[in-house]
């Protein structure tokens, strides 16, 4: 994605005039084009596609009622984000961090089961990236990460780990490509206390993260290769083939089930637990979650005489094989995804 030029063109330009004089459709039209964007960024800061549709809102909302303190010959794009950043702020401020299983507790033996869902908002939750449209590549030159590995499960639970405004210097900087001097301005501080504060958060993400980003690994596959390993993984979890999910599996996989909060950890352990679930009736649907790929599974539903939304199961690959399991036990995400609320016999 290019940045923005010094002037905005004539549409926006219009479309800003009509909408300072009180013409939602403009306004609108006006946004439109980093409303997918916004969204995303919006994500990156809070951790949840629930939490971010808010702040979306919120953004929304500040931003048409703070039209006429726009400079219209300026960029639009840096001041949405300037709103969304503060936006998003004020929401971490109100509550507790997003984390994934892991980072909740020990690993539970597989005995034990997944434990009493925790209905509290403390999970971090998958993105939906491309019914949003976030693109391939870097937003902008400057970018140190790709717009998509901005959104993996392990990028995003590692910034939940910082301070907020932490998360938001790297952010802007590292996945949007601003200027320090730009940020600057964004937070109302000088660019040495970016600059700072830049420094402080890569530390604090890049011990989190893997050698490897999801993205590196899924090109390093090919599209051919991934469609037969996620379709391989479909049809042994079905048929709780153990045999082949011991070939799937990396020896120190993982498995959670948020909003559970138990998780496993071992191919034995992860094995072990699928056996004990029996053999339920299912269907699946193919998507892809947080850049990575993923299943929506569906479970059968004796009274409706249908599969409903049991979980949305994010996969992180190691090479050729599955290292993570995120088994999402959220119905309510699959709308997210453009999923449908039932399957037919």
């Amino acid at each position: 994605m290019s940045r923005p030029s010094a002037s905005p063109p004539t549409d926006e330009r219009r479309l800003l005039e009509a909408a300072r004089g009180g013409d939602e459709d403009a306004f609108r039209r006006l946004i439109e084009p980093y409303r997918a964007e916004v969204h995303a960024h919006c994500y990156r800061m809070l951790g949840s596609v629930h939490d971010a549709e808010d702040a979306l809102q919120d953004t929304l909302l500040r931003a048409w009622r703070g039209l006429h303190g726009f400079e219209g010959g300026r960029p639009l794009r840096p001041w949405l984000y300037r709103i969304a950043t503060n936006a998003s702020l004020d929401a971490a401020a109100k509550r507790p961090k997003r984390v994934l299983p892991i980072d909740h507790s020990a690993p539970a033996t597989p005995e034990s089961g997944p434990g009493a869902p925790i209905l509290e908002r403390i999970w971090v939750e998958p993105y939906p990236d491309e019914r949003v449209g976030l693109a391939a590549g870097y937003a902008a030159p400057e970018a140190r990460y790709e717009q998509r590995e901005g959104v993996e499960l392990a990028f995003i639970a590692a910034l939940q780990h910082l301070p907020a405004r932490q998360r938001a210097v790297l952010i802007l900087r590292e996945v949007l490509g601003f200027s320090a001097r730009e940020v600057a301005e964004f937070l109302e501080t000088s660019t040495a206390s970016v600059n700072s504060a830049l420094q402080r958060a890569r530390k604090g993400v890049e011990e989190r993260l893997p050698e490897q980003s999801q993205q590196a690994t899924l090109r390093s596959l090919g599209d051919s290769r991934l469609r037969e390993l996620v379709q391989r993984y479909v049809e042994a979890w079905e048929s709780r083939n153990v045999e082949a999910m011991v070939t799937l599996l990396v020896k120190d996989a993982t498995f959670a089930m948020p909003p559970h909060p138990r998780w496993f950890r071992g191919r034995d352990a992860v094995i072990a637990f699928l056996a004990g679930t029996g053999r339920p009736r299912l269907r699946h649907l193919p998507v892809r979650a947080s850049g990575q790929p993923a299943v929506g599974w569906y479970l059968w539903d004796a009274d409706r005489s249908g599969y409903l939304p049991a979980a949305l199961e994010v996969l992180t690959l190691e090479g050729s094989q599955v290292r993570e399991i995120h088994a999402f036990a959220s119905p309510e995400l699959f709308a997210f995804f453009g999923l449908p609320a039932e399957l037919p016999e």
